[in-house]
């Protein structure tokens, strides 16, 4: 190859190597732009969904798990022994006081009261003449036709004629007293459950066969436990006014009834570290039902303008609980908050945040303390509790 042409292939060469340098030049030139045009820019706005701390009027609460207990629970028995003849209700029928039940047959006890009767009229006609005999006898005594032993005898006979007048009178009230007991009636107002004797059936008087049984609902009451701590607040708070209590299903989400504080047991059972409570409902529209397990809620207080927000602004962390608040600039700020309480999808903040300020309901997990933020909806309605009245 002749020097020319090395010459000429050099010349390319450093042509070439130019143009790449020149290439590499300007593409770290438009990177090095791109990053500072970012970096005035700042890093990119986070969305979220905010919701406003607002002012409440918030009771104070104590939960616990309860249990129905019917008012009153009579258990149908009956007095006399005889067979069923007549059966007066229908299973889960609400009956009066007095209303009939059953009836077994009355004629033993009604042959029982004729009988007795029969022997009351045949004793007093026979101490009507035992009393004209001594009546006689006391008039002859002084003439020495009678003797004071005869006289002593009918005196005695009369006696005991009285004492068997008072016996059949006994009788008497017996046998009324069991024909009333074959007419078996409800001794209280109330709901019948299942009839667990059938017509014709016989019965012994005086024992544990149950007829059917009858439970007063209206009212009722619902016995239940809250926590021994509790229990200087609540006796302070009863002492000033009348409690009220809720009660909700079993699954929180529905509330059945209200009523009041009607029983603070005596003593705080020391196995369980409780104390038993009982409150009374009226019950009129049946939303209790005795048996039924429910959840509780005893009011002691309310809180006045207690500041609130969503249950879910509230983060937990490892210094405790936190949430971030939008400051003017539209920049998240991370705030340590005291909780006070939480329910009803509400968080109670007794430290932390103020009455007005904008926290942020849905995405936290992508800030951090100086993030700037995006807001997607000016105001967001607090996250429902699902419960319903």
């Amino acid at each position: 190859m002749s020097k020319r042409t090395l010459s000429k292939f050099g010349a390319a060469a450093l042509l070439i190597g130019l143009v790449v340098a020149g290439y590499i030049v300007i593409n770290q030139m438009s990177r090095d732009k791109a990053r500072a045009a970012a970096a005035a820019n700042g890093p990119p706005a986070v969305p979220v969904t905010i919701a406003i701390a607002e002012a409440r009027d918030v009771p104070v609460l104590i939960r616990g798990l309860g249990n129905v207990q019917a008012y009153k629970t009579v258990a149908i028995r009956s007095r006399v022994e005889g067979q069923i003849v007549k059966i007066s209700f229908e299973e889960g029928q609400n009956v009066k006081a007095g209303d009939q039940l059953f009836q077994i047959d009355p004629r033993p006890f009604q042959a029982m009261l004729d009988q007795a009767a029969a022997n009351l009229k045949k004793d007093e006609a026979q101490l009507e003449g035992a009393q004209l005999d001594l009546n006689r006898y006391g008039k002859l005594l002084p003439t020495g036709f009678q003797s004071k032993q005869s006289w002593d005898q009918q005196k005695a006979t009369v006696d005991a004629l009285r004492a068997s007048i008072d016996a059949d009178k006994a009788q008497i009230d017996n046998a009324k007293l069991n024909l009333s007991f074959a007419d078996i009636r409800a001794p209280i107002d109330g709901r019948t459950g299942q009839r667990l004797v059938d017509l014709g059936n016989m019965v012994a008087a005086n024992q544990n066969t149950t007829l059917v049984t009858i439970t007063q609902i209206k009212p009722i009451f619902v016995n239940f436990t809250v926590p021994q701590y509790a229990n200087h607040n609540l006796r302070k708070s009863q002492a000033n006014h009348p409690l009220t209590v809720t009660a909700y299903s079993a699954d929180d989400h529905y509330k059945l009834a209200e009523g009041e504080l009607t029983l603070i047991d005596n003593q705080i059972e020391a196995q369980t570290g409780t104390l038993r409570l009982k409150a009374t409902f009226a019950n009129t529209d049946e939303q209790l039902w005795p048996g039924e397990f429910v959840n509780v809620r005893l009011e002691l207080s309310m809180r006045k303008d207690a500041v609130t927000v969503p249950q879910r602004v509230v983060m937990q962390g490892a210094n405790g609980a936190y949430a971030y608040v939008i400051k003017p600039d539209n920049t998240a700020e991370r705030r340590v908050i005291e909780i006070e309480s939480t329910q009803d999808g509400y968080t109670v903040i007794s430290n932390g945040i103020a009455v007005g300020e904008k926290v942020v309901l849905d995405g936290q997990y992508r800030l951090s303390n100086g993030s700037p933020v995006r807001i997607d909806q000016p105001t967001t309605a607090p996250a429902d509790s699902g419960r319903k009245s």
